[in-house]
């Protein structure tokens, strides 16, 4: 287990380096792949062992090598971040195969997700679209029989946000809908509480939006929800299926 879980820092912190392209590039219209790495600000091609995940940023004393202008340590805080994630995220389900590749799938979109929906208040289809096929893949593949499951979970969420979003316009974007419905294709019934700690914690941030600037501008203060349905959906990956479990057992 212990060599999985240092394969799994180390994938980690390789694909979190690229997710901090993607959550650059991709709403910017640019392309993933071409031109490679280079300083935002001199736009000087970043070498290869100064591109090193975590590490480059710590030797460059997170400053650009050409310019020595500041690099944000976004970067390796991205990086830092997904290497831990998927580390418990293969602690968690060490014994579930499936679990694991869902899991894995789960960061890898909502990283992204988190931190483009801050950055322009948008989640891109490009996104949702095909991780949600990805999870229909993964599941179809490694255990059909669940696949009925993480179907309603993913159509019962979806229907859930768009009644929500129709009914008060302007209220939730169709990106979080979408997000939504992929969130029930990775989580299945896990995707409940998921959803229920992600509107709390919406909730708890607005109520200290309107303490702070008062409850008139705080309603007009556009707060991203795509982040709090993303930490649902990690809580949701990690403990759901035993927080649905408790409440089955005591109520049934």
């Amino acid at each position: 287990m212990l060599a999985a879980l240092i394969f799994a820092a180390l994938f980690g912190l390789v694909i979190g380096s690229f997710l901090n392209v993607v959550a650059w590039r991709l709403p910017r219209g640019e392309s993933l792949s071409h031109p490679g790495s280079h300083c935002t600000k001199c736009q000087t091609p970043i070498k290869p062992y100064d591109n090193v995940p975590v590490l480059g940023w710590l030797v460059l004393k997170g400053k650009c090598r050409a310019c020595r202008e500041p690099i944000s340590p976004r970067y390796p805080l991205v990086e830092a971040s997904t290497a831990a994630l998927y580390v418990l995220v293969v602690a968690v389900a060490w014994d579930d195969t499936t679990r694991i590749a869902l899991g894995i799938a789960l960061v890898t979109l909502l990283v992204p997700v988190t931190l483009i929906d801050l950055d322009v208040r948008r989640i891109p289809n490009l996104l949702t679209g095909p991780f949600a096929v990805l999870a229909v893949l993964i599941v179809a593949a490694l255990d059909l029989d669940r696949l009925p499951e993480h179907l309603i979970a993913g159509a019962a969420a979806f229907a859930f946000f768009f009644l929500a979003a129709v009914a008060k316009p302007g209220g939730m974007g169709f990106g979080d809908v979408k997000l939504a419905g992929v969130l029930g294709l990775y989580l299945g019934r896990a995707v409940a509480p998921g959803i229920f700690i992600g509107l709390i914690s919406g909730v708890l941030i607005g109520g200290i939006v309107m303490a702070r600037v008062g409850i008139k501008a705080g309603r007009k203060t556009k707060v991203p929800f795509g982040p709090f349905l993303a930490l649902g959906g990690l809580i949701g990956f990690l403990v759901g299926d035993g927080l649905v479990d408790a409440y089955l057992d005591r109520y049934s």
